[in-house]
């Protein structure tokens, strides 16, 4: 019985036996899953999940399709000849409850996790899938094939990873990605040896500790001793120190300009080689800055260590290795954005979830966790508590404005709260200086109201007294709407803009910064989570307080000043869109009425105080409803919709939104070439990739207003006039009040 066969460069067939490869994705599937003990699971769904590959219809298929035999027909009219179906029935008839989780896996080890229930326009479900009338209907498989592979078949004995009701569907996604992985792998190996071979080459946890130390001792010895160096120097040596502590939850509450940076690589190193974690896991919160951190990691460590996994990546700054790695996360360090960390976690296709076994066992740094989407924050924390209780994984919640997540923020029918994460489960890094004393000594800035601004022109007149100056505004058009009064050396940075126009922007910003020249900007939040840039004067009209908190990071940033700098919290002309922004700017005007004196100095208590009051605010943290689709004791008969679930699991809502190419004029001679490609060659991975530097999202209903501006190139819609594209606004047309998200 065949699974694969190919033919070399000589001409000549090889084939992949069925047997050899049920049993080599056994032998890996069941590796990857005894880091949770739960490697039975693993092999028995391995040894099961091609058995449809046994029947007649099948091999004819693959002999006539491949060439391997012309002469092979697909006999009965079975042109299909499905296989994953086979071993799932298999598994749900012979071994109640443990083979029904195994079907999932089975089932959907090519097409994804299936839904248990049809949804229309989801696709076929397992419970469909797996009823008589449908078994009926695919092809027998070879009686010799079937009793040498099912006859001494036993069910898997060990207990589950996970016993908590609430996130089972995280094992079943971990088991899933044993078996799809190690389907990949055994497939690669055999299809491509070279390629195959040229996997896991990276150092060791150990060498990249060594060269991290040598970095950080030469970054010591050159760096001024300033008082921000100093201090950053202490929060790097408690890092370490904290280092020794058992595996688990931490919180890592640093103020904006500490080093979290690099100091959080200091602890996830020094961590990872005492408990043998296998690998560190940073995950940014957007993926306008996953770049520039990507970058200072790839200088310590090398490129060949160092993963980048986000949808803007550069192919021609990715290598061959790179490209293998982000395949699975198979390498020591990992770069990821939030949405790709979370939304894998309730993905359903395999491609997305290949990679979520090489999470078990490693080190997991949350940058800006403050930042996590309260619509899904109820869902994502079982995860986190999942992944640290069950799947060894140690967790670090990063940030300057730590969330009161720990706290008793989920409201019961009862009026009674409890947390999901409790408070002495989640430890603090920072003991010595603590979060206060950090406050106090890294305190450069002070925030203060100033009061309501009823025209843009008004502020406008206050903006152009100051020679450098950041005025961070809510949404696309304030920020557009300012600019246009502003003198025109002004700078505009917004998500109207493409990628590769706002990182010329900041480039020009720094260098302005850098040598003293008269620079203002006009922004939206986008250039308030990690942007490195320091000017003595900001303006942040009124939102949440963990927003203005890091609009503050952008001041005075290295403590250079003489006296502290200055951020002015003014009411905009209008308020912020509806939702949980309009939300965030209520909590934050009555925390800043009520304790004016914490949030000048950015206390860590008013942030704990202004976190509990915006919470108890919002309607729901579980707005898509997952526990419905995904929790065991909504779901009895292990009946999981993980398929609707994954559809339904979108942390940045674009359900309304269209990418589309632009051009921009610095560019255009490289985007008109990739657009040709696009044009003639159709689209590819690498052109997709590149492409992705030039890409705006506009609502829909401000795309149909000017459709005819742009052109449908193989399904991809790219700009053919010139008036939509501004060298300094980016994309105009644009009349809509969406929040901003990035």
């Amino acid at each position: 019985m065949l699974a694969h066969v190919r033919k070399d460069e000589k001409g000549k067939w090889h084939e992949h036996f069925l047997e050899e490869h049920l049993c080599g994705v056994a032998e890996m599937a069941g590796e990857f899953a005894k880091k949770f003990s739960n490697e039975d699971w693993a092999i028995a769904a391995s040894l099961l999940h091609d058995i449809g590959k046994g029947s007649n219809a099948f091999q004819n298929k693959i002999k006539s399709k491949s060439g391997y035999d012309p002469e092979a027909h697909i006999k009965d009219g079975e042109e299909k000849a499905p296989h994953s179906t086979h071993g799932a029935d298999w598994a749900y008839r012979n071994w109640p409850e443990k083979g029904k989780v195994l079907a999932y896996l089975i089932a959907g080890h090519h097409g994804g996790l299936p839904d248990w229930y049809h949804e229309i326009g989801v696709g076929s479900s397992l419970g469909y899938r797996l009823d008589t009338k449908e078994i009926a209907k695919l092809p027998y498989l070879s009686k010799e094939f079937a009793s040498k592979t099912l006859e001494n078949l036993k069910a898997p004995s060990s207990t589950p990873a996970i016993q908590n009701d609430k996130i089972l569907h995280l094992w079943i996604r971990m088991l899933y990605s044993c078996l799809v992985d190690a389907d990949f792998l055994d497939t690669e190996r055999f299809m491509d040896e070279e390629k195959f071979n040229r996997r896991g080459k990276h150092s060791s946890i150990e060498e990249l500790k060594e060269i991290f130390n040598t970095h950080m001792e030469s970054l010591v010895k050159d760096a001024p001793q300033t008082p921000v160096n100093v201090i950053r120097a202490s929060i790097l040596s408690e890092c370490r120190k904290q280092a020794g502590k058992k595996p688990g939850l931490f919180s890592l509450t640093v103020p904006t300009g500490g080093g979290k940076t690099l100091s959080s690589m200091a602890f996830a190193l020094e961590h990872a080689k005492r408990y043998n974690k296998e690998r560190i896991i940073m995950v940014i919160p957007f993926t306008s800055i996953i770049e520039q951190t990507a970058n200072i990691y790839k200088t310590i460590f090398g490129e060949e260590n160092v993963i980048e996994h986000h949808s803007s990546l550069d192919p021609e700054k990715e290598t061959f290795q790179n490209r293998l790695a982000t395949e699975n996360w198979d390498a020591p360090i990992i770069v990821t954005t939030s949405v790709q960390f979370f939304e894998s976690l309730f993905a359903a296709k395999s491609s997305a979830c290949r990679k979520l076994h090489n999470i078990v066992n490693s080190i997991v740094v949350i940058d800006e966790v403050q930042m996590l989407p309260t619509d899904f924050l109820k869902p994502i924390l079982h995860a986190i508590n999942g992944l640290t209780q069950s799947f060894g994984v140690s967790m670090v919640l990063c940030s300057a404005t730590q969330p009161a997540i720990t706290s008793k923020i989920f409201k019961k029918r009862d009026d009674t709260y409890y947390a999901i994460i409790e408070d002495e489960k989640c430890r603090e890094i920072m003991k010595v200086p603590s979060p206060e004393e950090l406050t106090d000594s890294l305190q450069r800035v002070e925030v203060r109201q100033v009061g309501k601004f009823s025209e843009w022109s008004l502020l406008a007149d206050e903006l152009k007294k100051h020679k450098q100056v950041l005025c961070i505004v809510n949404t696309r058009n304030d920020c557009r709407d300012l600019f246009n009064l502003m003198p025109k050396t002004t700078l505009h940075l917004s998500a109207n803009m493409c990628g590769e126009h706002r990182s010329d922007c900041i480039e020009k910003i720094k260098t302005a910064l850098k040598k003293e020249e008269p620079i203002r900007v006009v922004s939206t939040q986008l250039v308030e989570a990690g942007v490195d840039i320091d000017f003595p004067i900001v303006f942040r009209a009124m939102a949440g307080f963990d927003s203005i908190a890091q609009a503050a990071g952008r001041c005075n940033r290295e403590g250079n000043l003489n006296n502290r700098g200055q951020v002015f919290v003014f009411e905009p002309p209008k308020p912020a869109p509806v939702g949980t922004l309009r939300k965030g700017e209520s909590a934050g005007r009555s925390i800043l009425t009520t304790d004016p004196e914490g949030c000048k100095n950015l206390l860590p208590e008013t942030f704990r105080r202004y976190f509990e009051s915006y919470f108890a605010d919002l309607n729901s943290f579980d707005k898509q409803d997952m526990e419905s689709l995904l929790v065991t004791n909504a779901n009895p008969d292990l009946n999981f919709q993980f398929r609707s679930a994954a559809r339904r699991f979108n942390m940045i809502e674009n359900k309304r939104q269209l990418s589309v190419v632009v051009l921009y004029k610095r560019k255009r001679k490289e985007i008109e070439k990739m657009v040709n490609d696009l044009r003639y060659a159709g689209p590819n991975r690498e052109l997709m990739r590149k492409l992705q530097r030039f890409i705006v999202s506009i609502p829909e209903n401000i795309f149909f207003e000017v459709k005819d501006s742009f052109e449908d190139i193989n399904g991809i819609w790219c700009q053919m006039a010139d008036t939509l594209y501004d060298n300094d606004l980016g994309f105009v047309g644009y009349n809509s009040d969406l929040p901003i998200i990035y």
